[in-house]
């Protein structure tokens, strides 16, 4: 899927059949930011604004905004394969073993 990105946040974009428009909401916040236009260049800035209106009213209302991505997941897998991911660390913890094989990961497929 492909996301507009702005401000460390992404939006989605989606066609509203309907009525031949877009609209999008940012993803991955538990909090709901929507916005729509008719164009693609029109939503891009569309989701800007929403994103600096959004910061705005957190600041506004004296709350932290939601952060799109902390760092932290839970991954669950079979327990053979976290007793062997565990084995394969050695001295090195498990979540430091675990970050640098999806960082290995992820810059193959940026490679491809």
């Amino acid at each position: 899927m492909t996301y507009l990105n702005y401000k460390g946040y992404l939006g989605t974009i989606e066609p509203q059949l309907s009525d031949d428009t877009l609209f999008g909401k940012l993803a991955f916040i538990r909090d709901t930011v929507t916005y729509e236009a008719d164009t693609l260049g029109q939503l891009k800035k569309e989701f800007e604004t929403s994103v600096d209106l959004y910061l705005q009213s957190c600041e506004e209302l004296g709350r932290v905004p939601d952060c799109p991505f902390k760092g932290s997941f839970n991954v669950r897998t079979t327990p053979e394969l976290h007793r062997q991911a565990v084995a394969a660390a050695g001295d090195m913890s498990l979540n430091a073993f675990v970050s640098q094989a999806i960082a290995e990961k992820v810059q193959r497929s940026m490679a491809a």
